[in-house]
Formats: C-alpha cells, structure tokens, sequence
C-alpha cells in the first residue's frame, strides 16, 4: 500500500547533516507521494502560527509529542492502513520545535504519537518518522524488511 504523506516539521535539515542522509534514504524508498515542509518561526508562536497554516483538513493529522502513545510498528502500520482506506488522501504528520506544540493543534489530532518516553533530538525523530512510515509500506506488503 502506497501512503501520500507530507511531514510538517519545525527547521531546517541541512545537507551536510549526517541526518539529512538517513531521511533522504527512507523518503526516497516511500511508494506514493511524499512532501517534507519545514517551517522556521523565531518564537514557538510563530511556528505554532506557520504550522496551523500547513494543516489541511479533512485529512488525517498526527502529532508527534512525547505525551503521545507508542505504537508497535504493526500497530503503526494498521494504523496508516485504516486512515488510508477510511479518509483517502494525503496523511499529515506534523513535528514541533523544541517547545513543543500547543493544545490547539494536539486537540486538532486524529494520533498522538510518540517514540518512546525518552526525548530525542528533532531531526532524529524525522529519521524515526520517516523509517516508520517506509516499515509500515514494507509490513502491508508482506515484505520481509519488517522482523517481529
């Protein structure tokens, strides 16, 4: 199953980040469309601003934010899967700044997910994300990148 996914992300990656790498390996892999927005606010108001002007309803949004829920990667998958099938369309993920996100937009969230009760480095969980959408494709397919 091909996702249509767009990252809204706080920052910027750049280049020459050993991350930028690992993200443009996994993003590069993806079946469907992907689209990665980076917004850039000098106060959390005006990202929180930037970002609400990215959010496209009726489609689904996810939230990145360490007082989500974790998910296992088949869990994840369903997950992606049933938004696919019930609200067609592109998928929405949005990760905050280093303050994090206000409750509008956590109000706003059809998920509220999160990589574990540890706190990790913005452009690392963009890696994160990234790769799990790419092992949530590969699980549907019954590819054999996924091991359980």
């Amino acid at each position: 199953m091909s996702f249509h996914v767009e990252i809204i992300a706080v920052g910027r990656l750049k280049k020459t980040s050993p991350f930028y790498t690992l993200f443009d390996d996994y993003a590069t892999r993806l079946q469907g469309s992907f689209n990665l927005i980076e917004v850039e606010g000098h106060t959390q108001a005006d990202e929180i601003k930037k970002i609400k002007e990215k959010i496209s309803p009726p489609c689904p949004l996810i939230i990145l934010d360490e007082r989500g829920k974790s998910f296992s990667s088949i869990d994840f998958a369903k997950k992606l899967e049933n938004f696919q099938v019930t609200r067609p369309g592109k998928i929405q993920f949005v990760i905050g700044g280093a303050d994090g996100l206000d409750n509008k937009i956590r109000q706003k969230a059809d998920m509220v997910l999160c990589f574990g009760a540890l706190t990790w480095p913005h452009m690392m969980a963009r890696v994160m994300l990234v790769e799990q959408i790419y092992r949530a494709q590969q699980i549907l397919a019954n590819h054999p990148y996924h091991r359980e």
